[in-house]
């Protein structure tokens, strides 16, 4: 029987090609090292992909769409509030007298340096908890892989359709994929390689016969106790971009500055400007202006987000799971009859 072909029908065979051919390299679960070019590129794959592909299937009620989707197209809207809160403090500059247009773009610039600052040192704060407590328990808190889903196909034609997503081993504390940290039997090390690791990181000993069972949870209050220092100091951090953001020496730079990339040497004494004018804004940000409180707010904003960052590190590396340091020579009394039952 021959059917026949329509444009639509065209489109679905070139996608469900185009698809497999983007996610071939991965046919399993995939556990990817945590570096700055796989966070790169996982922030450009979930973003196109949240402008582009996952509103179509929303909006066409796809089957395949699902929660995932869902929650990667929230950052949309973030990225739209950001812009429209840096242009409300700037498109209506020019409807001002020349001395209320300089003193409100004043204003408006630092605003929208504020918004950026916020954002970067929320985002970037973080490592300030998570490297450390890797670096002293062996555990990454924020490890990501790569999850294969199979779709239902969309027409007769479609074959082997898969999705990528990408989430965190840790990304649910009672669920965590601990079947990704085991070593492929192909690996040439132990099974319990990672768990071995840990274990001696954590001072619970080498050699252990079942060091998987004796870390877990262990690693679950890392995580947990990871993730709650992380909350409460990235918006101590986000702040202190923020004051940052409206240091005096920025004035000068939004003067001289230009964003026309193309003029590439106007934008190079830019850049150079930037880094210039993001020193002298640190030291009068650290070193304040005024008198009693407000000349030290800075300082104190400063060292606040300092020491809740360290505080946080502090916390993890306290464990309420520590093995004890007692055996059955302790506990049971040799003089004593006990029964079985």
């Amino acid at each position: 029987m021959i059917l026949p072909v329509n444009s639509n029908t065209q489109h679905n065979q070139k996608f469900s090609a185009r698809n497999n051919e983007e996610n071939k390299k991965y046919t399993h679960d995939t556990l990817l090292p945590n570096n700055f070019s796989t966070r790169f590129r996982i922030g450009m794959d979930k973003f196109t992909n949240a402008i582009t592909l996952y509103p179509a299937k929303g909006l066409k009620g796809n089957r395949n769409a699902n929660f995932y989707e869902f929650l990667t197209m929230g950052q949309v809207p973030y990225l739209i509030g950001s812009g429209m809160l840096m242009g409300v403090f700037n498109f209506a500059n020019k409807h001002f007298k020349s001395f209320a247009e300089s003193k409100a773009s004043k204003i408006g610039n630092k605003m929208a340096l504020g918004v950026v600052f916020y954002g970067i040192a929320k985002d970037l704060s973080k490592s300030l908890i998570t490297k450390p407590v890797e670096l002293l328990t062996g555990v990454d808190t924020e490890v990501p892989y790569a999850k294969v889903n199979y779709e239902l196909p969309d027409d007769l034609y479609d074959t082997d359709i898969t999705s990528i997503e990408y989430h965190k081993v840790f990304e649910s504390v009672e669920f965590p994929r601990w079947d990704l940290l085991y070593s492929p039997s192909d690996s040439g090390k132990p099974r319990n390689a990672y768990y071995d690791r840990v274990a001696k990181k954590l001072g619970l000993g080498s050699n252990l016969k079942d060091s998987d069972q004796e870390v877990k949870p262990r690693i679950k209050e890392i995580v947990v106790k990871s993730k709650v220092a992380q909350n409460i100091s990235s918006y101590l951090w986000a702040a202190t971009g923020v004051a940052v953001a409206f240091q005096q020496p920025w004035d000068e730079f939004f003067k001289s500055a230009t964003f026309k990339f193309w003029k590439g040497k106007d934008f190079k004494k830019t850049l150079s400007l930037f880094g210039q004018s993001m020193e002298r804004s640190l030291k009068a940000f650290y070193r304040g202006e005024g008198n009693g409180i407000t000349k030290h707010a800075g300082k104190a904003l400063l060292f606040s987000a300092l020491a809740v960052s360290a505080l946080g590190v502090g916390n993890v590396m306290s464990s309420s799971q520590k093995p004890s340091k007692l055996d059955s020579a302790d506990i049971i009394e040799k003089e004593r009859k006990y029964v079985v039952n």
